[in-house]
């Protein structure tokens, strides 16, 4: 992917990296999970049986902007 161009101002070159999450249980690094949010009992999103992504993020050089793929895991 080292050929992306920036969707906003058209800069080639986007820096690689990821979204980092440190929030309560979670293992550094933020997912995508298919399909619409639900909640279960207790407020939490039902995950379940869904499948997970690794989130790709590369940062324009220029103007900032996050461009963000899903990608299988390795």
């Amino acid at each position: 992917m080292s050929g992306i161009r920036c969707t906003q101002c058209g800069t080639t070159g986007l820096e690689p990296g990821f979204v980092e999450d440190l929030g309560q249980g979670a293992r550094g690094y933020s997912r995508w999970i298919a399909g619409a949010l639900e909640r279960g009992v207790f407020g939490g999103a039902k995950r379940m049986g869904r499948p997970r992504w690794q989130i790709d993020a590369h940062r324009c050089p220029k103007c900032g902007h996050l461009e963000m793929f899903a990608v299988r895991p390795a």
